[in-house]
């Protein structure tokens, strides 16, 4: 049963109601999608109020006598996707450790998946726990699961890392989550989509200072003393035209998740054995272009954290920043730092994947000059196009002070620091010698 994946359609009626927090209704919604998908007559439903789910949606119910869990993700424009959605079994083909769905809608605008239900939590939760107590033991057990899942994530890329053609790398849905959404249907080439409703034109509530887009948008950015060398619209025209799905052929491709942050991670086993188990691969693919592979994984599983991403209120508790115009920039001074559980899974990130992926792409002739500019500008796209980072743009989002952490926190992903950063730093020893 076809449906289009706009306003009316039954991913985008659920993802609605749940913002406008009217659960019971979201359950009728899914309960007759999940009977006309699957035939299941679903019951006793929770709707999760995920506050890692930005662009999804996911709760429990039962069906058949069996407890099973739910989730979908939607987008803007998603009729127009092309391929299938959700590729759970092509990752188990390649060996990465997914929970299959029993169920699988690939229809758009109807996409969901259907699992059994899990009682082991998710791997956010475990470390959103660490990043608050930072309780050794915990600690090192959420980096050795870390460390088998990147072992094996890595054998997998050299296993799978291959050539690709233009067209196959525009094919694959991992686009979805940083080019496309700075585009608007009916308006190809140009600069708009969530750049434009987000940002562009609108005006920025800063702790100690209000400024307009027409001011900040040229302004350098100086965080905590360290000047970087983009503005935000720098950053933005660069990022729409190098990560054109097109031009990121010229790095290859491989078997991958693709959005492989912790919230898309079961912290599995008993006390004893843990491991990662991934599930929700709604942008996998066999040809995904190599220099996107991690960079969600690295930007979600380590800078969005402690807080500020994703539970603004809390941070503003916790954090002090301030910001003022001055001189041509906006300077920033901020408390915010990633916890020492974050850190830690940078440095096995950098040590276990990205330096022999780096490597192996050197090793067979398919490491761009600019490789660097393009992880960069792909991790500036990753806080900036998950959802509004303007303080008060919608209700329950950012705040001045997780409005000025973000917008420090992007532009030290995508711009290059006068003097050294936490990211440059990590670049700087994972570049091929």
């Amino acid at each position: 049963m076809a449906d289009t994946a706009n306003e009316t359609s039954p991913v985008a009626q659920a993802r609605a109601l749940a913002k406008a927090g009217r659960p019971d209704e979201v359950a009728a919604v899914v309960a007759r999608l999940l009977a006309e998908e699957f035939g299941l007559a679903a019951t006793n439903f929770t709707i999760n109020a995920d506050i890692y789910s930005l662009n999804s949606l996911n709760g429990t119910f039962e069906a058949g006598g069996k407890p099973l869990f739910f989730k979908f993700h939607q987008e803007e424009n998603e009729g127009a996707m092309a391929g299938e959605y959700y590729r759970a079994r092509l990752l188990a083909e390649a060996g990465l450790p997914v929970d299959l769905p029993l169920h699988a809608s690939v229809t758009p605008g109807r996409q969901i998946l259907v699992y059994r239900r899990r009682t082991e939590p998710r791997f956010a939760d475990v470390l959103r726990a660490l990043d608050l107590s930072g309780e050794a033991e915990g600690v090192k057990n959420a980096l050795e699961a870390e460390h088998a899942l990147n072992e094996l994530t890595m054998e997998i890329y050299r296993r799978t890392l291959h050539p690709i053609s233009p067209e196959q790398s525009a094919a694959e849905p991992i686009h979805r989550l940083f080019h496309e959404r700075l585009l608007t249907p009916g308006r190809p080439g140009v600069l708009s989509g969530r750049f434009a409703s987000f940002y562009q034109d609108k005006s920025f509530q800063l702790p100690g200072l209000t400024i307009g887009w027409a001011q900040l948008k040229d302004l350098v950015f100086v965080v905590n003393g360290v000047r970087y060398n983009r503005t935000l619209v720098q950053l933005f025209d660069e990022a729409f035209t190098r990560l054109a799905p097109h031009r990121l052929a010229d790095a290859g491709g491989l078997t991958a998740h693709g959005d492989a942050h912790n919230a898309n991670v079961w912290f599995a086993g008993d006390a004893v054995h843990r491991h990662l188990l991934l599930f929700d691969p709604a942008f996998a693919g066999s040809h995904v272009p190599a220099l996107l592979a991690e960079v969600k994984t690295t930007f979600h599983n380590v800078f969005a954290h402690p807080l500020w991403l994703y539970e603004p209120g809390e941070a503003a508790r916790r954090f002090h920043a301030e910001a003022r115009h001055r001189d041509g920039a906006l300077n920033i001074e901020a408390d915010w730092r990633p916890s020492q559980v974050r850190l830690g899974l940078l440095q096995l990130k950098a040590e276990q994947v990205w330096k022999p992926l780096l490597a192996a792409l050197h090793q067979r002739g398919l490491l761009p000059a600019d490789w660097r500019r393009v992880v960069k500008l792909a991790l500036f796209l990753c806080p900036t196009l998950v959802m509004n980072l303007r303080a008060g743009a919608e209700a329950g989002s950012h705040n001045q002070v997780s409005s000025a952490i973000g917008l420090a926190t992007a532009v030290a992903m995508g711009a290059e620091p006068e003097s050294s950063d936490t990211l440059s730093a990590v670049l700087d020893a994972v570049t091929p010698g």
